[in-house]
């Protein structure tokens, strides 16, 4: 069936919101997304009906029943297949004329070089205790010039940070240097959400196992983390939009009918942050 595909009316309904020529660059961009569990698969496959043709994706784990509930690949024919072959797979479903790079063992400081080599945009999808390995994507990102998004699902809602080139890195804003990996983790959730819209109707919140490194998460959060991290890559590749860089934030709560706009100068060297830090810390029993 590739030779009924025809890139030109397959994102023709784009046109109106970007122009022909904008669509045409789209296609040029090379976008890096590391992991590909709910968020990911779905920023995947948002991106591609945007028009992206070139990807670097990386991915070591196999889908199981437990993914079901929010990631784009999970079904019963591809429990125990590999989440990057499965993905893959649908992919080229979409537009079978795409160049994928792929990389089944994940992530690491041997091969982020490769990972990042002609990248134009990287779309952070690690799960969310995946920290040492987060920190050096985002730090490899600041010394490469590349733009960084990072949209998070959190409850029913979004979470979304940028990190553009030459501006506050993604260590100057979440400050982890001399923290433990439970304050890493601590940190890492106030800095993505310092509105904390979501936390009104959070019903379990022994579901946030972090003995165990899981966390509940719905569709309705990924969906809503992909659409708006795509909108922010189609601002960066079209330099268009305004596109706020940390210390601002965006946070959007479908279950709260609530957007905040958040600004936290020092990011968690801030003083409400510091002090949301100390109250979580106690509250946790953080060490």
């Amino acid at each position: 069936m590739a030779n009924l595909f025809d890139y030109d009316l397959a994102f023709s309904r784009n046109i109106g919101w970007v122009t022909e020529q904008e669509q045409h660059l789209l296609k040029t961009k090379r976008v890096a997304i590391a992991g590909l569990g709910g968020v990911g698969s779905t920023h995947l496959l948002t991106l591609i009906r945007l028009g992206i043709t070139k990807f670097n994706l990386a991915d070591f784990d196999e889908y199981a029943c437990e993914n079901t509930n929010r990631q784009a690949g999970a079904n019963t024919h591809t429990y125990g297949v590999k989440k990057l072959d499965a993905m893959v797979e649908m992919a080229l479903a979409i537009n079978p004329e795409l160049d994928i790079n792929t990389f089944p063992v994940g992530i690491n400081a041997e091969n982020m070089d490769d990972f990042l080599q002609d990248v134009d945009c990287y779309v952070d999808s690690l799960d969310f205790f995946v920290m040492d390995v987060r920190r050096l994507v985002f730090q490899k990102c600041a010394e490469k010039s590349i733009a960084a998004t990072t949209a998070a699902p959190i409850g029913m809602g979004t979470a979304y940070l940028n990190f553009l080139p030459g501006k506050m890195t993604f260590e100057e804003y979440f400050c982890f240097e001399g923290c433990s990996e439970n304050e890493q983790y601590l940190k890492f959730f106030l800095g993505l959400t310092p509105s904390a819209l979501q936390s009104s109707y959070l019903v379990d919140p022994s579901r946030f196992d972090v003995a165990n490194k899981k966390g509940p998460s719905t569709i309705m959060g990924c969906q809503l983390a992909a659409g708006v991290a795509a909108a922010q890559v189609v601002k960066i590749f079209l330099n268009r939009g305004d596109v706020l860089n940390v210390p601002w934030g965006l946070h959007f709560d479908a279950y709260r009918n609530k957007f905040k706009k958040t600004w936290r100068p020092g990011g968690n060297n801030n003083l409400i942050q510091k002090l949301a830090f100390a109250i979580s810390k106690k509250r946790m029993g953080i060490t």
